[in-house]
């Protein structure tokens, strides 16, 4: 059999068996896939399964791939007549004395750049070291987990040395005027200072955005420029859209001029989210209540998402509507985060906490209690709650929802720091 020419993930030497490669990729540390062609052929509908699954993966949003029914020899008549794809996905049963016979017709059509990743049933170190040598990419024992299987194709088309990408978290409310932009903004700025850490918060809502207000800055350019010149946007280009609040934090503010419509494609969004997480380490977006192409493109492929809502029947409705199209969106994902806020509002009837939280299924990672002084002040002086009184019970919950969507600390521990705080402060109103 001729070889194909490959680059090879690992040597043998460096794994002793091909269990071992079959570890559990840890999706969030993997960065978003390039541009590539990925052509997949599974015997099986379990591996269809896995296949749709991988399809659906937020990491995939560039890739464009095709999945066919039939093995090897399916792949080989096929390409006789076509160009191959970058990535070859092939699952196979045969027996490993025939599977590089089986390969050969393939090894023939297949073009030199193609890579190929090879499934098969026989955790066999021998037969891995051959198929190896033969120039197959990767060899992985079915039944194969989506996440090794992403994780390998990202270990294959993922350049290692490349600079790590920031954290991106994508903050929206379930209803108008929850005050999902206010907590974006004290998160924001909490994550820059508590952690001493490089972070942009983004303004995405170009007609209303009020992150220069809440900053009290008053920038020239901002986001609106980076959206309408995707072609020029670069880290150098961004810098200079840049306005800074404080030493570790960066406004990409939004216009706030009606002089036009803001309408966008699905993907307006993704060029500057690509920029920003590889400009800082963390980048904050601050999405509007809008339910469009482009708001459910930047939800589905940010790191983490943060629903913010006031207990009330319509907020209800909508986070629960919310959190099951997100979970579609993003099928390989943990569950969005969820603030409840305004909690113990004078005179307006509400539902409680509890009551509120039962039928979502879902812990919030904070209940914020109403302060209609504290929040008003610091919005009328452009300053955060941190800033106004860095005591107060209200700053140490951003402090905990920072540490939360920063994965500095798990959600259970960040509720015993605020939340139980909070429930005891409402207890004594």
């Amino acid at each position: 059999m001729a070889p194909i020419q490959y680059d090879i993930r690992m040597s043998a030497e460096q794994d002793d068996t091909v269990e071992e490669q079959g570890r559990v990729a840890d999706l969030d540390s993997l960065r978003p896939l390039p541009r590539i062609s990925i052509h997949a052929f599974c015997n099986s509908d379990v591996m269809h399964r896995i296949m749709e699954r991988l399809g659906q993966d937020r990491r995939m949003s560039k890739v464009n791939m095709r999945v066919t029914s039939g093995g090897v020899d399916a792949a080989a008549n096929m390409f006789s007549a076509a160009p191959t794809p970058n990535l070859l996905i092939l699952e196979t049963e045969a027996e490993p004395q025939n599977l590089l016979n089986e390969l050969a017709p393939l090894a023939e059509v297949c073009d030199p750049s193609t890579r190929v990743i090879l499934i098969g049933k026989h955790n066999d170190i021998t037969l891995y070291r051959e198929l190896i040598r033969n120039g197959i990419s990767e060899y992985l024992v079915g039944p194969v987990k989506m996440q090794d299987l992403l994780g390998a194709i990202a270990s294959i088309f993922v350049d290692p040395e490349a600079e790590p990408l920031g954290r991106s978290i994508a903050f929206i409310g379930a209803k108008g005027g929850v005050g999902s932009s206010t907590i974006a903004h004290n998160c924001a700025f909490g994550i820059s200072s508590l952690f001493s850490t490089e972070t942009i918060l983004a303004d995405l809502d170009l007609a209303y955005g009020t992150a220069n207000i809440d900053f009290d800055q008053d920038p020239a350019q901002g986001i609106a420029e980076a959206v309408y010149a995707p072609d020029r946007l670069d880290e150098v280009f961004l810098d200079r859209l840049l306005t800074k609040c404080s030493e570790h934090l960066s406004l990409l503010a939004a216009p706030s001029l009606l002089d036009r419509a803001y309408d966008f494609e699905r993907t307006s969004f993704q060029p500057v989210v690509e920029v920003l997480q590889r400009s800082a380490p963390v980048a904050v977006l601050d999405v509007p209540h809008a339910w469009c192409e482009w708001t459910r493109s930047v939800l589905a492929e940010a790191d983490e998402v943060v629903i913010t809502a006031v207990p009330d029947l319509a907020n209800l409705r909508n986070t629960k509507n919310m959190l099951d199209a997100l979970k579609k969106l993003r099928p390989n994902d943990k569950a969005p985060h969820l603030i409840l806020n305004q909690v113990g509002l004078p005179k307006r009837p509400e539902i409680a906490p509890a009551d509120f939280l039962e039928p979502l299924e879902i812990d919030p990672i904070a209940i914020i209690p109403f302060d209609g002084q504290l929040f008003g002040n610091a919005a009328n002086s452009g300053r955060m709650i941190s800033e106004m009184d860095a005591k107060s019970p209200t700053a140490e919950i951003f402090s905990q929802i920072s540490h939360v969507v920063t994965g500095r600390t798990t959600m259970k521990k960040a509720k015993k720091g605020g939340l139980g705080m909070v429930l005891g402060l409402l207890g004594r109103k």
